[in-house]
């Protein structure tokens, strides 16, 4: 077996090159990845070479949306075996520290988190990786699947730090990749009328054929309006921000109901005025919410089962060879991409 990584070796170039191959250590397997997913932060990495702190400063290999097949396991490997089909959670906590042994491993300040500088990510012919953080799929999830279960598991996070339960109102600010897939989390879990919006009229016809109840463009019309005339004058009792937009945060508390739960989920990196006194008579929560936690498994019986289906998604797929044409794809088409695949094994 000959190992190749598909490296960011400036802004807007990737390369393929070879690599040495893996060997499994203790508690570690050797994985092929199936399909890696381009993420929203891989896109940024490859446009600006940097996202806040974290800066590209050699080359770097993007891609933490994995689906795998496991090839090779360490001493101490119990729960895989050569063969399984795998989805790679990309974080890597500790495991020792106060946030980890708490059940708050998404919080850990030692998280090494793949694809985030200085830790390379997925795009490669074969990667060592914990067993820990490694999840087996069921016969009734794809490959293709088993690469979107990474931001299916930001979705639910989302819509569970919200409260969303049975009969409950929730409006979800932005139709990207990471609101269609909150939105079908928030579907599976009974959600009673859910209103998305968005500038990008593809993105909402998209989000209709998903389960949608209303589909919005604040450019053409009143959507704090329509909220409030649909749920009775009260808003929604979840408000999910997913657009990472200032404006929309601001949004934000004129659509949630009182006593209503705003969280934040985009990835804000402005200063954001906020009408609190607003907020502080609905007695409105506002809730960040750092990736997830504990949600691979939730997301992988939610599959299983056919509580929630990623089929309408159809996302784009190209070859391993061709992964420098799906990034420049990815980002020259942002108006009508809703996810970006790339085909490494399988």
């Amino acid at each position: 077996m000959k190992n190749e990584q598909a490296q960011m070796t400036g802004l807007g170039t990737i390369e393929i090159s070879p690599c040495e191959m893996p060997r499994a250590g203790e508690g570690e397997v050797v994985v092929k990845p199936l399909y890696v997913g381009i993420c929203g932060s891989d896109v940024h990495f490859f446009q600006y070479g940097k996202i806040g702190k974290k800066v590209i400063d050699r080359p770097f290999v993007l891609g933490h949306e994995c689906s795998a097949a496991v090839v090779e396991t360490g001493p101490g490997v119990r729960g895989l075996h050569v063969g399984d089909r795998v989805a790679i959670e990309p974080g890597v906590p500790c495991g020792q520290c106060w946030y980890c042994r708490n059940g708050k491993y998404n919080l850990c300040p030692d998280m090494q988190f793949i694809s985030s500088p200085p830790y390379d990510g997925c795009f490669r012919r074969y990667l060592r990786y914990p067993e820990r953080m490694i999840h087996k799929l069921t016969d009734n999830i794809s490959d293709i699947g088993g690469a979107m279960i990474e931001p299916l598991a930001v979705g639910l996070h989302a819509a569970k730090t919200g409260r969303v339960a049975l009969g409950k109102n929730v409006v979800i600010l932005g139709a990207g990749p990471i609101g269609i897939m909150a939105m079908l989390a928030c579907r599976a879990m009974g959600a009673a009328k859910i209103f998305i919006t968005d500038l990008i009229d593809s993105r909402l016809r998209r989000a209709r054929g998903l389960g949608a109840d209303y589909a919005l463009n604040p450019q053409e019309c009143d959507v704090p309006g329509i909220v409030l005339e649909e749920t009775d004058g009260m808003g929604a009792q979840a408000v999910l921000e997913t657009a990472g937009n200032p404006k929309t945060v601001q949004q934000a508390g004129a659509l949630a109901a009182r006593g209503g739960h705003i969280v934040l989920v985009g990835n804000v990196t402005e200063p954001v005025e906020l009408d609190l006194m607003g907020l502080m008579v609905k007695e409105a929560d506002i809730r960040p919410i750092y990736r997830y936690r504990n949600m691979f498994p939730i997301a992988i019986k939610a599959l299983d089962s056919g509580q929630i289906s990623l089929e309408g998604v159809d996302p784009g797929i190209f070859e391993f060879e061709q992964i420098q044409e799906a990034f420049d794809y990815t980002v020259n088409h942002a108006e009508q991409v809703m996810k970006t695949l790339v085909k490494i094994g399988a």
